[in-house]
């Protein structure tokens, strides 16, 4: 839980997509991500706070209508999907992401029809692997990241991004019954880790230089990939 709160605090995510992934293999999918919600929520509260000036609105408005629509699609299909295909052509999805560090791509404007379209559809994607398995950050990192915003910006957008979603996700969350109280239980045993973790993710965005956090980033997103794609091939065979 301290390296979400890092993650998610100072690098925008990435060590965060982990923790359901590493969770499922001790418990399953379903009741992993039905515990992080809650954590995820209360690591989004103080941030809020923290980049309440620094978040980009165009990015915002773009991704979340295709957020809320990814969100629908995982809450009708929660039942039938299968969680370790979702982990498998995500961590692709990821891989792919990272590996476009290398690749020099002019972003594309929000205000444009491409941009709106691809902003639409990161959001998406993001929203639906969100639901699922807690894991959109990929799609997001990979609309924002070629923009080269500022570090708190990146951050701030991204924490403006998911406590918007979040709250959302809670109302098909109840509707499927995922908060049991074993679950609920399991998620207030792990928030004492919250404050630190935000904390030294704080500290974290202060000091890093902004080339090195860039390539954190990236780097970050690399591992995701791997981890969600060795789970989906372990966990599916």
């Amino acid at each position: 839980m301290i390296l979400t709160g890092i993650s998610k605090s100072g690098l925008g995510g990435g060590l965060g997509q982990l923790s359901v992934p590493l969770m499922a293999m001790f418990i399953s999918p379903v009741a992993a991500a039905a515990i992080m919600l809650p954590v995820l929520v209360m690591i989004d509260i103080p941030n809020l706070w923290n980049y309440r000036h620094d978040w980009h609105r165009g990015n915002i408005a773009v991704m979340v209508p295709g957020a809320i629509i990814g969100i629908a699609i995982g809450a009708l299909t929660y039942r039938h999907v299968d969680e370790n295909t979702v982990r498998l052509l995500l961590g692709i999805l990821t891989l792919i992401f990272a590996m476009s560090y290398f690749v020099q791509r002019t972003p594309l404007d929000q205000s444009t029809s491409g941009g709106r379209a691809l902003g639409l559809s990161c959001g998406t994607l993001a929203g639906f692997t969100s639901f699922v398995a807690h894991a959109g950050g990929a799609p997001v990192k990979f609309y924002v990241l070629p923009q080269r915003l500022g570090k708190r910006v990146f951050v701030g957008t991204h924490v403006m991004f998911f406590f918007i979603i979040n709250q959302i996700k809670i109302w098909p969350y109840l509707w499927l019954g995922q908060f049991s109280e074993a679950n609920l239980t399991t998620s207030l045993v792990l928030a004492p880790a919250v404050p630190l973790g935000v904390w030294l993710g704080w500290r974290l965005n202060k000091i890093l230089p902004l080339e090195l956090f860039y390539k954190l980033c990236y780097g970050l997103m690399f591992v995701a990939g791997i981890k969600l794609v060795w789970d989906g091939l372990a966990l599916g065979a």
